[in-house]
């Protein structure tokens, strides 16, 4: 297969994009960023002016110099800048194990020299234990920077050329020797911003290795390196078991746990890892005391926390759910290495005619912040990542479950609401029971005591315990408008048998403004009546109430409106005098809507906003979302017909190599045959090497023998 086109961004000074990459070397505090390929360029012209351009990659062998060589020699061969010749190369890739930047530069003509700078940017020779460990860095790198489909990781690093990392099984039996040999060090890569501490079961090593089989569906080689592994540290028995069950051993995974722990008995991966398993087999009860064992383990954990507040959410314990979620350790999230490059002079972003597809280059023209409405570019929820990202969806599950009124009656009786503390303090002496506002530790509620309030559905009138999502009921009145400005900050939409009303939440009472338990207490102020049973709220959960009412109220306005015009436009149907009322959207706004609706769990109304913007342009956001609905769905045409788009817009972005996509194609593979898939791939009316894209992903599958490969 054609190599996708080399993207170039030209310098204004030559050599400015090293001097960059050396200054950031000690500010670089896991993986390190894509590997930079630096060249300089003369013009073919005798005495021609010299010009230095780069551009990075990942997914190159970095076992050692030959091979980061032979990649600068590929690129001295290319028909795409016929002016110019490379002069000399450098190619730069992170050793993240060592904090060392190995380097091979090459001259042409001449010879090939490597070695590697330290972070103080001293010269050190590279040996080839250095090269062991930089090779694994660069598949870690590899997956770590892969887009999952969307686009988003494209976007954010302009000018990456991605590769397969991994394209034979020789390939990967050095890919797992080296990760055997290096696994005891793993932690020292650091770790997904989720976890606190980087340690031997959660670090970005194992990160790698889990997704490569996942990926790849290659569960045998998982289970025999962590086999290996396992019989030098019980404690690696959580990862096997995470691969037993993704294999389809569920069996040997239980037995497995129920040896490691009563091994490890406080191991909180292991005891997260069968809470998860419980949980996916629906046995939440069984589920609930391990995870919060897990929480014991490992109470600065987020994600033994976050794992008990889901199992209190499907348990329908949803004070509990917001007690444990309040409980959560955040933390603040740091974005993976990318580089930081001087203004270039010019970006050459090339597309390579023969796989070009007019469809998708529509595309080109980019994001346009105009065309968004402002209510739309100021949702913060869109901007959530780490920690804060995972609580929120579990405050919009909670939501999406009860509704956003449930929710904020729920949430007055569990925390202390600012109003009733300034109320009950501005009148003293009202209350017979002496105490603290906190009488008791959150955390210790949610972790050891019933649900407090185990008949709140009764005492609203709900005797089956499901109460009613007020906010998805679809306005039926064309005639009222969402009144944006009421005087409560509510939101007012006209709906069958009455109003629809978001309320705006009002805040809880902040920490500081309570007195601390080493302080002597105000006793004009002793007896709080009402606060016995109730819980200071974190500011930072107090917070995400208010970004998830804005949320709510945006999606209710553009659901009041899309009914407004879908009631209007059935009236002109049966009246031919009466126009019809066009609802328009720019695809930008379309995409930012879907997006919302997703957050929100509206997943109906979220492929809705998706097709509409796909009707306008295309995004590979949307088309991923949509693509993920027909795989529900069991759409297998409609699936590889979205696929085909997905993976040459990669390509034209110079990926070849995207792990979702190439999972999404090996479970198609499984359920379908590969020759079914091939024949629907190739039946498409779509230029040959634009379907010769997707035939490699099929082609790779065969080469790790996945299931349904052979027919």
């Amino acid at each position: 297969m054609v190599a996708p086109a080399i993207p170039e961004v030209i310098e204004q000074e030559i050599e400015s994009a090293i001097e960059s990459r050396n200054e950031a070397l000690p500010s670089l505090r896991e993986l390190g960023p894509p590997d930079l390929v630096h060249l300089i360029k003369q013009s073919a012209k005798s005495g021609g002016r010299q010009t230095g351009v780069y551009h990075h990659v990942t997914g190159i062998d970095a076992s050692s110099s030959a091979s980061l060589a032979a990649y600068i020699n590929t690129l001295t061969q290319t028909a795409q800048d016929k002016s110019n010749k490379v002069i000399s190369g450098l190619y730069c890739c992170y050793n993240a194990f060592s904090r060392l930047d190995m380097r091979v530069e090459v001259k042409i003509p001449g010879g090939v020299e490597s070695y590697c700078i330290d972070e103080r940017g001293d010269k050190r020779v590279a040996s080839d234990s250095l090269w062991l460990e930089t090779f694994l860095c660069g598949v870690l790198r590899a997956y770590s920077y892969a887009d999952d489909g969307s686009g988003d990781t494209i976007k954010k690093i302009i000018a990456v050329r991605r590769f397969d990392p991994v394209t034979s099984t020789d390939v990967e039996h050095k890919f797992l020797d080296a990760a055997e040999r290096l696994f005891f060090k793993g932690w020292q890569l650091g770790s997904d911003p989720e976890i606190q501490v980087p340690n031997l079961v959660s670090n970005h090593l194992t990160t790698g290795l889990l997704n490569y089989v996942h990926t790849t569906g290659r569960y045998a080689s998982g289970q025999n390196l962590f086999e290996k592994l396992r019989s030098r540290d019980p404690e690696i028995s959580s990862l096997l078991a995470r691969v037993l069950i993704s294999g389809d051993e569920e069996v040997k995974a239980v037995r497995l746990l129920k040896e490691a722990i009563e091994m490890l008995p406080m191991d909180y991966s292991l005891l997260n890892c069968q809470a998860a398993f419980l949980q996916s087999k629906g046995k939440l009860e069984w589920a609930s005391p391990l995870a919060q064992r897990a929480v014991i383990a490992a109470p600065s954990e987020f994600g033994t926390w976050s794992k008990l507040a889901e199992i209190y959410v499907g348990l329908e314990q949803w004070d509990l759910a917001l007690l444990t979620l309040n409980s959560c350790p955040m933390f603040t999230y740091v974005d993976k290495d990318a580089p930081r490059m001087p203004e270039p002079a010019r970006v050459i972003l090339p597309v390579l005619s023969n796989t070009a597809l007019d469809e998708i280059d529509e595309s080109v023209q980019g994001y346009d912040t105009e065309m968004v409405h402002p209510n739309l570019r100021k949702l913060s929820a869109a901007g959530y990542k780490g920690t804060f990202l995972k609580a929120y969806s579990l405050l919009t599950d909670i939501t999406s479950k009860i509704g956003w009124d449930q929710l904020l009656r729920i949430r007055s009786q569990v925390f202390v609401m600012e109003e009733e503390y300034r109320s009950e303090k501005s009148q003293p002496g009202t209350g017979r029971t002496t105490g603290q506002v906190t009488g008791r530790n959150s955390s210790t509620t949610a972790l050891r005591a019933p649900s407090p309030d185990t008949n709140w559905q009764k005492a609203n009138g709900d005797e089956s315990g499901s109460v009613k999502n007020e906010n998805e009921e679809e306005p039926s009145s064309p005639t009222e408008q969402p009144d944006v400005g009421a005087p409560n900050g509510n939101v007012n939409c006209g709906a069958a048998g009455g109003d629809l009303a978001i309320e705006k939440p009002e805040h809880t009472v902040a920490s500081t403004e309570v007195k601390s338990g080493s302080e002597d207490p105000d006793p004009s102020h002793a007896n709080y009546t009402h606060f016995q049973h109730k819980r200071l709220c974190e500011r930072w959960l107090d917070n995400l109430f208010m970004v998830l009412y804005e949320d709510l109220r945006i999606y209710t306005i553009w659901r009041t409106d899309m009914a407004r015009a879908k009631a209007s436009n059935d009236s002109s149907a049966s009246s031919p005098s009466t126009s019809n009322t066009i609802y328009s959207k720019s695809a930008e706004e379309w995409e930012i809507l879907g997006e919302l609706a997703e957050r929100l769990h509206h997943v109906p109304e979220a492929i809705e906003a998706y097709q509409s913007c796909l009707r306008i342009r295309f995004s590979p956001k949307a088309m991923r979302a949509v693509v993920k609905m027909w795989e529900e769905d069991k759409k297998t045409e409609n699936v590889l017909q979205g696929m085909i788009r997905l993976i040459a817009w990669q390509y034209r972005w110079y990926s070849e190599f995207s792990p979702e996509l190439l999972r999404s194609i090996r479970k198609l593979i499984e359920d379908e045959g590969a020759v079914k898939v091939r024949s629907i791939v190739q039946a498409t009316s779509l230029p040959q090497p634009v379907l010769d894209l997707t035939h490699r992903y099929v082609e790779l599958c065969a080469t790790f023998r996945s299931s349904g490969s052979d027919g």
